[in-house]
């Protein structure tokens, strides 16, 4: 089974995915981990990275292609694409408010120093994101018709979050 989790930045994709696999045994595949090293191995931040992406599609298709290369089997993988990407059995939506989203990013100790700054910077890399993904893919992430389930981590905590989550995972799981 292969289960996706997208949603914005800081909305708790990670958090959720980590807890899924520790629940399921599943295999765990990370979109964001596989930017996060691309942009180190340019000694970019991910702003800056985000940015050179725009300019350079094959960016995108090389974390794509990473991604269908390790989804195999049974396995959670979070990343904003991925539900577009995988033929994924079941495909989760996180969000959040902006200001909530930063002041978790702050809070878990990034480098940001105040809640704007760090809401700013997610603004800037949500916006560039969102312009790569209309012009290479033709996909809007404000239209989330590809998703199964939509959850506001702004409404319910990791407990909530996992417990539906994982009450769909068993439903479809059954169902094959």
């Amino acid at each position: 089974m292969i289960v996706t989790v997208g949603g914005q930045a800081a909305s708790g994709k990670s958090t959720l995915a980590k807890a899924l696999v520790e629940l399921t045994g599943y295999k765990h595949i990370s979109a964001g981990e596989l930017m996060r090293d691309m942009a180190e191995e340019k000694s970019m931040t991910l702003v800056e990275f985000s940015e050179y992406a725009e300019a350079h599609p094959e960016v995108d298709r090389e974390i794509d292609v990473r991604q269908k290369k390790l989804a195999v089997g049974d396995c959670i993988v979070d990343g904003r694409l991925s539900a577009h990407v995988l033929d994924a059995d079941l495909s989760i939506w996180l969000i959040a408010p902006a200001k909530i989203r930063a002041e978790r990013v702050v809070k878990r100790g990034e480098k940001y120093s105040t809640v704007d700054e760090a809401q700013a910077d997610m603004n800037a890399r949500d916006e560039s994101e969102r312009k790569r993904y209309i012009e290479f893919y033709k996909i809007d992430l404000e239209n989330l018709s590809k998703y199964d389930l939509i959850i506001n981590t702004a409404c319910f905590g990791i407990k909530q979050m996992i417990e539906v989550s994982m009450s769909a995972i068993k439903s479809i799981d059954s169902q094959r």
